[in-house]
C-alpha cells in the first residue's frame, strides 16, 4: 500500500447537495499521486503514466535521408532545363556510402537511404530518365526541382535534446513509437494502483448464477471492469456484498487495508438497506455526498486510512456517468496523471426538452446524426430510464445540460462530450 493521498479534512462543504463544478473542484483540490515510480521495458509501457520527462538522447532521423526512390545529386549542377548526371554509385537503406558524389553525378538511392557526401537534392525515379552511353550509365532529370525536394534532414523529425513527452503523460501506441524512434528502449513510469472493484445488494447475481424474481445480474462489474481496462490500474473482484450492515462494514475495512482505491457500485444513497456512506462515515472520512446531478446524485468520494473510497450508484446509467466524470479524473491523478477533462464540442440539438429542473446539471445519452441537410446534430436517447443499459449501448456519447438552462428548442448549441473522448472506443 501507499501512502495518503487526500487532505486529511472532515466533510464540511454544508451543503445539501453539491453542484458539478463544485464536486470536481474538490476532488482537484484533495487528489494527489500516489505510485512510486519504476522502469519498465517500452513494450511493457502502453496505457502507463510518464514519471519522468522523455528527452531525445539523438537526432530523428540520424542523417540526411531519402524519402523516396530515385537519384541524388548535387543542385548546384541543375542548369535551366534540367540535369544530365553520369550514375556514379547505387546506395540502399542500412548501406550508407562514404564516397563523396562528383560534379555532375547522381548516385541511384532507395528510400530511407543515407545521403551520400556533397549531394542536397533528390528526383523521383518515375520523372527521371536513363540510358547508357559508350559503357557509362547516365540519368536525365527535369527541369522544376527545388534544393533539397525529397530530402528529409537530419533531426527533421525530433532534435537530439528535444523533450518528446512530459512526466504525468499517459503513453499511447504513437507515444510509443516516438520513443523507440530514438533508441530508447526502457522507460521510467509510475506504478500501476491496486483498485477492489464491490458490487452490493442482495438482489445481485453474477452471469451464469440461477436468477429468481427479484434478482438482477451484475451488470455494473463488468461495465466498471472494462472501464478500468484503459487505466493504469490492476483491478481486482471482490464479489457482490450483500446488504447488511456489519458485512458491508468488514469489506470495506478489509479492503481498504489492501487496495490504493475501492471502487463501489450501489448502497450509496439514503434507504435503510444503503449501507457504504454509513461504513465509510465509521471507518474513515467522507469528503464528498449528494450531487446536484443527473444522473448520479449519490456519488461518494471519501478515504479510510491511505486508501480512497469512490461509491458510485447502483443503476448502470448513473454508474457509468459517475466513473466517468469523477472516478476516471481521481484514479488518473493517483496514478500519476492529470486531472482528466472531457472533450466537448459544441453541437445544434435534434431534440426538445420542454422543462428541465432548474440548479441541476443533467446529461443525457446522445449520438451524432445529421439534419436530413448534411448538418450535424446530436440526438438524445429516447428513454432518461438510469438503468437502461441500451441507451449506453447505442449513444456516442453524452449531452450536457448546465444549470441554468431549463429548456432546448431544436437548433439551440449543446455540449456533447463524445465517448471517445474518455477512451471508449
Amino acid at each position: 500500500m501507499t501512502g495518503p493521498h487526500l487532505l486529511d479534512d472532515c466533510f464540511a462543504h454544508g451543503k445539501e447537495m453539491l453542484l458539478h463544478l463544485e464536486a470536481l473542484a474538490l476532488l482537484k483540490e484533495r487528489v494527489s499521486a500516489v505510485t512510486t515510480a519504476e522502469t519498465v521495458p517500452l513494450e511493457m509501457a502502453l496505457e502507463r503514466i510518464l514519471a519522468e520527462d522523455i528527452t531525445a538522447p539523438r537526432d530523428v532521423p540520424l542523417a540526411d535521408n531519402s524519402a523516396v526512390d530515385g537519384y541524388a545529386f548535387r543542385h548546384s549542377d541543375f542548369d535551366e532545363v534540367g540535369g544530365f548526371f553520369r550514375l556514379q554509385q547505387r546506395i540502399a537503406a542500412g548501406h550508407a556510402s562514404d564516397d563523396l558524389l562528383a560534379p555532375r553525378s547522381t548516385a541511384r538511392i532507395f528510400t530511407g537511404a543515407v545521403m551520400p557526401p556533397g549531394a542536397d537534392t533528390i528526383a523521383m525515379q518515375e520523372d527521371c530518365e536513363t540510358h547508357r552511353q559508350d559503357g557509362q550509365d547516365f540519368v536525365v532529370v527535369p527541369q522544376g526541382l527545388r534544393k533539397g525536394a525529397n530530402c528529409r534532414k537530419a533531426g527533421e523529425d525530433i532534435a537530439q535534446g528535444t523533450t518528446i513527452l512530459e512526466a504525468g503523460h499517459r503513453l499511447r501506441p504513437q507515444d510509443l513509437a516516438a520513443i523507440a524512434s530514438t533508441g530508447t528502449a526502457d522507460v521510467s513510469v509510475f506504478g500501476k494502483l491496486k483498485v477492489a472493484l464491490v458490487s452490493t445488494g442482495d438482489e445481485l447475481r453474477r452471469p451464469g448464477d440461477l436468477i429468481a424474481l427479484g434478482d438482477v445480474y451484475d451488470a455494473n462489474h463488468f461495465l466498471l471492469r472494462g472501464l478500468c481496462a484503459g487505466l493504469p490500474v490492476e483491478a481486482e473482484d471482490l464479489g457482490i456484498v450483500r446488504d447488511d450492515a456489519s458485512v458491508v462494514e468488514a469489506a470495506l475495512s478489509e479492503a481498504s487495508g489492501r487496495f490504493d482505491v475501492v471502487l463501489t457500485t450501489g448502497g450509496a444513497s439514503r434507504g435503510e438497506e444503503d449501507h457504504i456512506h454509513k461504513a465509510l462515515d465509521r471507518l474513515g472520512k467522507r469528503h464528498m455526498w449528494q450531487l446536484a446531478v443527473k444522473p448520479g446524485r449519490p456519488m461518494m468520494f471519501g478515504k479510510i486510512g491511505a486508501c480512497t473510497i469512490l461509491g458510485l450508484p447502483g443503476n448502470p446509467v448513473a454508474a457509468m456517468v459517475s466513473f466517468l466524470l469523477y472516478a476516471r479524473p481521481v484514479i488518473s491523478v493517483m496514478a500519476g496523471g492529470a486531472f482528466l477533462e472531457p472533450q466537448r464540442f459544441q453541437i445544434p440539438a435534434g431534440f426538445e426538452v420542454a422543462n428541465k429542473k432548474p440548479d441541476r446539471r443533467e446529461f443525457y445519452r446522445g449520438y451524432l446524426d445529421n439534419d436530413g441537410n448534411g448538418r450535424p446534430v446530436v440526438r438524445k436517447f429516447g428513454r432518461d430510464g438510469s438503468g437502461l443499459i441500451t441507451g449506453l449501448r447505442e449513444a456516442d456519447g453524452l449531452i450536457e445540460i448546465p444549470e441554468d438552462i431549463r429548456t432546448v428548442r431544436k437548433g439551440d448549441p449543446v455540449t456533447f462530450l463524445p465517448f471517445a473522448g474518455f477512451g471508449i472506443r
